[in-house]
């Protein structure tokens, strides 16, 4: 059994050794992956506010993600509006989760 584990171990770190050693970046991002991401957050939001779940402080996020993206700062922007659109998502799964509650006698 300690030499299942130990092999397992081994596997392991090998892999995220070899993951590491690649050495290449991230593929840049432009200001269109951006404005895309934004596009995203906003369907969803527009989602999210249609059925009446629309979370209080999503509408500033994307504010924030046009924000950094007019300052040239895409990755933020990126980070941001994938943010607003995570919010969106869950507002609305919480509508689906929600719309049949109510008082059972």
């Amino acid at each position: 059994m300690k030499k299942l584990a130990s092999l397992a171990i081994a596997i392991v770190v090998a892999l995220m050794l070899s993951a590491c050693a690649g050495g290449e970046k991230a593929p840049a991002v432009s200001a269109e992956d951006a404005q895309a991401a934004i596009a995203a957050a906003k369907d969803a939001t527009n989602k999210a506010k249609s059925v009446g779940y629309e979370w209080r402080d999503t509408g500033k996020v994307i504010k924030g993600a046009e924000a950094a993206l007019k300052e040239g700062k895409v990755e933020d922007a990126i980070k941001l509006a994938n943010k607003a659109k995570r919010q969106s998502e869950n507002a609305y799964a919480q509508y689906e989760a929600n719309k049949g509650a109510g008082p059972r006698y």
